[in-house]
């Protein structure tokens, strides 16, 4: 065997490659590193696989193949385009002349539903070549087509090495024609098991298989017996894949098995609760599990459920990728006239559009209905009902943040209308409160899967949470005690760092000596802006959270004396309208009103609040360098595309449903810099000042089960102090290990190993790069 690779990795290849042909049953089709001309569609495999099926004529035959091919080759739109036309023509199969009629048919060159009917082969050291010749280690074929590419890694050698070789791989400068037809990279090794993305997922969201197996101690192994088994590899391709807005996605392990798990409940026609806390991709859950039922319920209907008009539009959005296309219910009538109707298959529609008619002819729920018993407000809505409607096929209703959603009156106008047939499936993000646990389980059926924060951050799908209780800055007054106060806060710059910022002190100064709370918090966010790493070197933002409109206005007008003017912006839902300043006039200075009036006109100029709303979030998601600082009340802290960001300064008393929604704004995976989301309180909402202990199940999230809100958030000093000593500690043990500490030591260490004859071997050349890189990423941590 002919191979330039460690002697250690060679061993965990040949081990693994007897896994699948001894244990997973697929064919050894060769090492074909010295073989010429080898092919993502390995063209002999696949017409013997088709000519063996009977089922085709040869004219079909070639029709396929002809076209399968050269929607492989195709690059002319990119590697991502070309991915998305052969994943298209595999799963739904390519449509071709069924003879020269001109009569259509369809080809499948992948028998999904039988999956054991299928050619599974391995080959390895697969030399391909490009610009740039390349040779991934493992490449799984089925049917002579390579759907999925292994890269494998020593042990002491980082899983993330065997990712950035699958990332190289696809660049144009090397072979990225080979991976127009690959639907799965893995990457993996002995000590941290196996990694998978698609094409063109970013390194930091490689998600690790993780599936218990008492019996399997290698958790590589465990990974490849359990990714590899026929049936699970060609079902997670089916069914576990989207490409949402021109980005290809794949199920994590958590969203597989909800999946698999929901499935069984609709087999069992028992509603259920999936609960995976926010920004865990609960949504890609929604679709992926509607396209199930959609291809195995013949007479099958979805309605997607939301409470907010937003949200609403966000579902539609979400939805754009099921070949079922989303529409969208504008009122109570046209909700009913298309319930009414056999088509359309999905449908999004608000809560509240299952209330009482009104006079123009739609369904809606007035404050003066609230007052009528449950029984009179059913029979006010059975009555409006058009002669004869039932609702048509076998409805399943996905309610978002169900948490909220389903109550009373309206839950019961629901189920009248659509019939108490239907299954519900309740999605939420956030945990259900105490008293609403019973009532929830009552209206959906228990949990059908689960996924919470913490298990979240272990698996790196989110990231964890830091929590600071902040007094407002004191009144300081005098330039003395504000120099002093700045020497403290500057404690451990550089003279040089300190210069730069007392450049910019003069503004500071006069916000510190400020009587107003507000001015002073808008310095303190100024001064981390200066000085914390994430936001001084401008790779993520902030949020700061409003108690009101009128206050979210007044803290922009603040920071535009600072140096966050023309980077910061306030969202709220207030229009600026000419006529809520009428009759304002007093003569005795600005009203409130007045002054919401002007400071919001100055900042939105000629935009209407829509207009503003979209470009401030597309500069804060897009352009984080420029817009540094959004202001909110309640907008953009909720919704599966509110922004993220890194910090989250609130001033606002906030609890339960609402709090936990928001502080997840700041654990997402938005940077490769960003290592916690940082949440700063000037409100104290879990009694942090008071309570010595650090109990934050206490004060504003007493209404959850502690255990379901457990390491949701962690003391910013007590976690920060152990993560500085696991930093020296890391960087002072890999510099150990080059031996006595000089530098001629530290240079051989990490730099330059040289053979007797003066050569140097790759393989050291190479490990003493990933060492550089360990010894960059170690010390910028610390």
């Amino acid at each position: 065997m002919k191979t330039e690779i460690g002697a250690k990795e060679i061993r965990t290849q040949e081990r693994l490659l007897k896994l699948f042909i001894d244990k997973l049953g697929y064919n050894y089709i060769g090492n074909w590193e010295d073989r010429q001309d080898n092919s993502n569609i390995e063209e002999k495999i696949l017409r013997q696989y088709l000519v063996k099926l009977q089922k085709y004529s040869s004219f079909q035959i070639n029709n396929a193949i002809n076209k399968f091919r050269n929607a492989a080759l195709n690059l002319n739109a990119g590697i991502m385009a070309a991915n998305e036309e052969v994943y298209e023509k595999l799963r739904y199969g390519v449509t071709v002349d069924k003879d020269i009629s001109k009569n259509k048919s369809k080809v499948f060159l992948i028998d999904w539903k039988n999956p054991i009917a299928n050619n599974f082969s391995i080959a390895q050291e697969v030399s391909v070549k490009g610009a740039n010749d390349k040779r991934p280690d493992l490449v799984i074929y089925v049917n002579g087509i390579a759907l999925a590419v292994i890269e494998l890694k020593r042990s002491t050698v980082s899983v993330h090495q065997g990712i950035r070789q699958n990332l190289d791989n696809q660049e144009p400068q090397f072979i990225p024609h080979f991976f127009t037809t690959i639907q799965l990279l893995f990457a993996g090794n002995d000590s941290e098991g196996l990694y998978y993305g698609v094409i063109k997922t970013p390194e930091k969201f490689w998600t690790r298989w993780k599936e218990i197996n008492p019996n399997i101690s290698n958790e590589l192994d465990r990974s490849v017996l359990q990714m590899f088994d026929k049936n699970r590899l060609l079902e997670f391709i089916y069914d576990c894949i989207v490409f949402d807005g021109g980005i290809k996605k794949a199920a994590r392990p958590h969203q597989y098995f909800a999946l698999k798990a929901a499935q069984l409940r609709i087999k069992k026609k028992e509603s259920g609760i999936i609960w995976h806390s926010q920004g865990t991709g609960k949504s890609l859950v929604m679709v992926w599990l509607a396209n199930w039922i959609f291809e195995n319920i013949a007479d099958a209907r979805i309605l997607v459920i939301t409470d907010r008009d937003e949200l609403d539009k966000q579902i539609e959005s979400a939805f754009k990728n099921v070949q079922e296309k989303p529409q969208r219910a504008v009122s109570g009538e046209n909700l009913i006239k298309m319930l009414d109707k056999a088509n359309p298959r999905l449908i999004c529609a608000l809560i509240h559009k299952f209330g009482a008619k009104d006079d123009n002819g739609g369904i809606k729920v007035g404050a003066r209905k609230a007052e009528k018993s449950l029984e009179e407000y059913l029979d006010e809505v059975k009555k409006k009902l058009p002669d004869g409607f039932k609702a048509k096929g076998c409805i399943f209703v996905f309610i978002d943040e169900c948490h909220r959603t389903q109550s009373g009156k309206l839950h019961s106008a629901m189920t009248e209308v659509l019939g108490k047939k239907i299954m519900m499936i309740g999605f939420t993000g956030t945990p259900l409160l105490k008293k609403d646990k019973k009532l929830s389980v009552e209206i959906f059926g228990s949990i059908i899967h689960s996924y919470k924060f913490d298990e979240a951050v272990a698996d790196k799908v989110i990231l964890d949470l830091r929590y600071e209780a902040r007094e407002a800055p004191q009144f300081l007054g005098s330039k003395e005690k504000i120099d002093e106060w700045f020497e403290g806060k500057t404690q451990g710059l550089s003279n040089i760092a300190k210069n730069e910022l007392k450049k910019r002190w003069a503004v500071m100064e006069k916000l510190f000596s400020s009587k107003d709370r507000m001015q002073r918090i808008a310095a303190d966010i100024c001064q981390d802006m200066d000085l914390k790493p994430v936001l001084s070197g401008k790779y993520g933002n902030a949020m700061l959270v409003a108690d009101g409109i009128y206050q979210a206005l007044r803290y922009w007008k603040f920071f535009q004396d600072t140096e966050l003017k023309g980077h910061c912006a306030a969202v709220t839902s207030y229009d600026a309208d000419i006529n809520y300043i009428k009759d304002e006039t007093t003569g005795s200075g600005e009203t409130e009103e007045k002054q919401k009036y002007n400071i919001a006109r100055e900042m939105m100029g000629a935009k209407t609040q829509k207009q503003f709303e979209d470009w401030a979030k597309e500069e804060f998601i897009n352009r984080p360098a420029d817009m540094r600082l959004l202001i909110v009340v309640d907008k953009l802290l909720t919704g599966f595309d509110a922004p993220s960001a890194s910090y989250l300064y609130i001033d606002k008393k906030m609890q339960d449903h609402g709090l936990f929604q928001a502080i997840c704004r700041v654990n997402r995976l938005d940077c490769e810099q960003k290592d916690f989301g940082y949440i700063v309180d000037y409100q104290d909402l879990f009694n942090a000042m008071t309570n010595a202990i650090g109990d934050y199940t206490a004060g504003a999230f007493e209404n959850y089960d502690k255990k379901d809100i457990e390491n949701l958030i962690k003391d910013k000093l007590k976690y920060g102090k152990k993560d500085l000593v696991d930093a020296l500690q890391s960087v002072e043990l890999l510099c150990e290990t080059a031996g006595p500490q000089t530098r001629e030591n530290f240079f051989k260490y990490f730099v330059c190993i040289e053979q007797a004859d003066g050569g140097k071997q790759e393989a050291e050349i190479q490990d003493n790069a990933l060492k550089r890189e360990k010894l960059y990423k170690l010390v910028n941590t610390l």
